[in-house]
């Protein structure tokens, strides 16, 4: 009898395991070690481009095994099958990705060994995109380079493979995958530190915006798109409040810069069964807008933080309340948000808190003109050391284009009013470097706006509003006014009762004031830049 081969370690490990969260870490961890010499950016393409084949793999393998009995059902002899479950059109119009037999995972993890896993690799996403025109050129084509070890891809491929992504109870491999994605996403968030702001905004802080937005059905835009977070967790959201197979209920629209994070976001849709129009390439949101007639009912943007070098128009008709400054794009976003507004639209967008008083270069101007467009709805100051990208401290600007009782929503009437949350106190450390907002947070921070616009859900939760020192105020016109248009909440809300201010960790105050430092930093840079150019006008 022959010795049984032993398997390795990591695959031993993965048949001992149960839970998504032990196959997640120990997929990353096999997945790190094939790192070698990829750039950090490459790498994340790399391996999020396997586990997307696996997905789609897995989603044709289902359909085939749901065709296959539907043929039994209708009593068609078998003979017939093989060419009926070859039958193209039977996954296309189930909204399933046609994978030939040569780019189906199984037929890759059979004949990896002999013909060569990374080419083998590289020739099914290429079948895979010229078989299925939504993902043209989308997928990576990478594998088969002198910087990848091929005998530890394999070991990868055997590993995802292995992976029990069938999913448990009422959960279906698609969203055993999909949270396999997300976890990828943040890890490599967590990895790259900085540069990861351009695809990876904090799961909280989109939970965040998803919660107080509500965005049931209608469209939903994102200008600066990412990987696409915002829109998967607009599909929680509807599903997790109308049940399965309502994510249709929202049309899908977004736009990003970065071929490559626009690469990551089209699959990180299509793992999660989202039909989403992200344009057919990439582009810049100012220079070259792919949804120029797009009129949205919400919008969720997480831009790029005071950037610095933009493609600024001065007569861009999107400009209606101020040229923004060349040297900061804070309320060019702002202000393409409204430009995208329907006529009842609400929009959420992530912001250093420079945003909220900042004077320089016309920008106090700019604000002074949203609000008295009554267009601000709420400002929301976030706790620090939520971004591991970036120190700067960030707030939440919620838009709306009408702040009036709407009719049949019975809303309350909030026209010439704004709400200011102070968050910065929220939160706990989930290690030494960041924080996450908790469920209780989240709920209370929601709840209290629900409740202020007096939507249904804070109704049938019977929740009502009241000012709380410290936390929440309601402010009209004329005392934001007095404060000069300065819409940090800190100045509204009023002090903190004394014990909960004496509970806040000294470490987390450090944090929050090393953060609040770091933006005086940048804005010294960015009035020294100013005082340069002065200079140099000045001089020439």
């Amino acid at each position: 009898m022959p010795p049984v081969k032993k398997k390795p370690a990591a695959q031993a490990e993965l048949f001992a395991t149960s839970t998504p969260k032990e196959i997640q870490d120990i997929l990353w961890k096999a997945a790190d070690k094939l790192r070698g010499s990829m750039d950090a950016a490459q790498y994340k393409e790399f391996v999020l481009g396997l586990i997307f084949l696996k997905y789609i793999s897995d989603a044709f393998g289902e359909r085939r095994e749901q065709l296959a009995k539907e043929l039994a059902e209708e009593g068609i002899e078998e003979e017939r099958w093989a060419e009926l479950l070859e039958d193209k059109d039977e996954y296309t119009g189930e909204h399933v990705f046609w994978v030939p037999e040569t780019a189906r995972w199984s037929w890759i993890a059979a004949n990896a060994k002999a013909k060569g896993v990374g080419l083998l690799l590289n020739e099914a996403m290429d079948t895979i995109m010229r078989e299925n025109a939504a993902l043209t050129g989308v997928l990576p084509k990478i594998f088969n380079s002198d910087s990848v070890d091929q005998k530890r891809l394999g070991a990868l491929v055997d590993l995802i493979s292995d992976a029990r992504f069938g999913g448990s109870g009422d959960k279906p491999a698609q969203d055993v995958l999909g949270e396999v994605y997300e976890y990828f996403l943040g890890n490599f968030a967590r990895a790259e530190g900085k540069l990861a702001g351009e695809f990876y905004t904090p799961r909280t802080v989109v939970q965040l915006l998803v919660e107080v937005l509500e965005p049931y059905e209608g469209r939903v835009y994102d200008p600066a798109c990412g990987s696409g977070g915002m829109f998967v967790q607009a599909g929680k959201f509807i599903e997790a409040h109308r049940g399965r197979g309502h994510k249709s209920d929202i049309s899908v629209y977004g736009q990003e810069n970065i071929e490559r994070t626009w690469r990551l976001a089209k699959m990180n849709l299509a793992i999660h069964g989202i039909d989403g129009n992200l344009a057919a390439r990439w582009g810049d949101t100012f220079d070259d807008d792919k949804h120029p007639d797009l009129k949205a009912d919400f919008v969720m943007a997480n831009p790029p933080f005071n950037m610095k070098d933009w493609a600024r128009n001065e007569s861009d008709p999107r400009w209606k309340y101020g040229v923004p400054p060349k040297n900061n794009a804070n309320y060019a976003w702002l202000q393409h948000i409204v430009s995208k507004l329907g006529g009842r639209g609400t929009a959420g967008v992530v912001l250093a808190n420079g945003s909220m008083s900042a004077q320089s270069s016309g920008e106090g101007e700019v604000r002074k003109a949203l609000v008295e467009a009554d267009l601000v709805a709420c400002m929301i100051a976030l706790p620090a050391q939520l971004f591991r990208t970036t120190q700067i401290p960030a707030c939440l600007w919620f838009l709306s284009k009408d702040k009036s009782p709407q009719g049949a929503r019975r809303l309350n009437d909030r026209r010439d009013e704004i709400l200011f949350i102070d968050a910065q106190g929220m939160g706990e450390m989930v290690d030494r470097t960041e924080r996450v907002l908790t469920q209780t947070d989240l709920a209370k921070i929601a709840g209290t706006y629900h409740a202020w616009r007096g939507t249904k859900s804070a109704r049938d939760e019977e929740l009502s509003y009241e000012d709380e020192a410290g936390f929440c105020f309601t402010a009209d016109l004329k005392k934001v006014r007095e404060h000069g248009y300065v819409l940090t909440p800190g100045r509204y809300v009023g002090a903190v009762e004394a014990e909960e201010e004496d509970a806040e960790a000294i470490s987390e105050k450090i944090a929050r004031l090393t953060g609040d430092l770091y933006e005086l930093f940048d804005k010294s840079d960015e009035l020294a830049e100013t005082v340069r150019d002065q200079l140099g006008a000045l001089n020439g």
